[in-house]
């Protein structure tokens, strides 16, 4: 989803159109719900047609909305649905072995910073629930987490949404080039890291092993059609 779409969007419905991404992308739905809040608070600064506190407070309450919708998804039926359609947002067995392992080591830690790295602030409240994170530690993460994201991002893009007010259109775009770019470092620095993780993950969680087939038995000379003296 480019920027301009989401721009336009914004435009067109608002803070409706903030919730409904950030909701999504907490669900497990890979869509761009930081850069929905980054534009959205770019866009209040620079027009004031929205107000940064109420976009503040949407993200928040998107982000604790979806991730407790990832994580029951994840707690009542994330095997399942790993296994069937997993793949349709790239989530295969080798993340969710990873998934599990982040969980068993620091799992209120991957839940709290997790909102602020792009890979896991998708999959995250799902891996919690699959993962069994005890719901109450689940719960404060999320909260304390999305807080933070929230005010701290709509916080940072409306003060350079009111610069660009009084610069013009160009450093909007600029911010949402400069998102859209740490976004994709943050995701190649995790790509590099994925390997290390999975081999962690594996020795923790082996698979277990695959019964050898029962050797054949022997044919006997009835078998063969050859009767006894």
């Amino acid at each position: 989803m480019g920027n301009a779409l989401i721009t336009h969007l914004i435009e067109t419905y608002g803070y409706f159109a903030v919730f409904a991404l950030i909701a999504l992308e907490s669900v497990g739905i890979p869509l761009p719900g930081e850069t929905a809040l980054i534009a959205a608070s770019l866009y209040a600064g620079s027009t004031h047609r929205l107000n940064i506190f109420a976009v503040a407070a949407v993200a928040v309450a998107a982000a604790v909305v979806g991730d407790n919708c990832g994580y029951w998804l994840g707690r009542r039926g994330g095997g399942a649905l790993v296994t069937r359609y997993g793949h349709l947002v790239r989530l295969d067995r080798k993340k969710l072995k990873v998934g599990r392992y982040l969980f068993a080591r620091h799992g209120f830690t991957v839940v709290l910073l997790g909102r602020f790295v792009s890979v896991l602030r998708t999959y995250a409240a799902f891996l919690a629930g699959v993962s069994r994170m005890p719901l109450g530690r689940f719960a404060v993460a999320n909260a304390a987490g999305g807080l933070l994201w929230a005010c701290g991002y709509a916080a940072a893009a409306y003060v350079l949404g009111n610069a660009a007010g009084a610069l013009g259109s160009a450093a909007t775009i600029v911010g949402l080039a400069v998102t859209t770019v740490l976004t994709l470092v943050g995701v190649l620095v995790l790509r590099r890291r994925m390997g290390r993780l999975e081999q962690r993950a594996e020795a923790m969680f082996p698979d277990p092993a695959v019964p050898a087939p029962p050797a054949p038995r022997p044919a006997t000379l009835a078998g063969r059609g050859v009767g006894c003296p």
